[in-house]
């Protein structure tokens, strides 16, 4: 079943990569980016251990198979 996830409540939250990439398991929400009516689009994830940011389409955090909430 996909994560719940309300996309006004991104900010700060955590995630952990399913499948991680060069190191980089653990990701906190820096910036949800909006569009000009004020949507949720995307969200900005920055990699806990290097600090590498990139910008998701905030949908596909809800896909279990490649993101978990919280930082396990």
């Amino acid at each position: 079943m996909p994560t719940q996830i309300n996309p006004n409540k991104l900010l700060l939250s955590k995630w952990t990569a399913v499948s991680p990439q060069r190191k980089e398991k653990h990701f906190l929400v820096t910036k949800p980016v909006r569009d000009e009516l004020e949507v949720v689009v995307a969200c900005v994830l920055e990699a806990v251990l290097t600090g590498r940011a990139e910008t998701l389409d905030w949908k596909l955090l809800k896909d279990d198979a490649c993101w978990r909430q919280g930082w396990l």
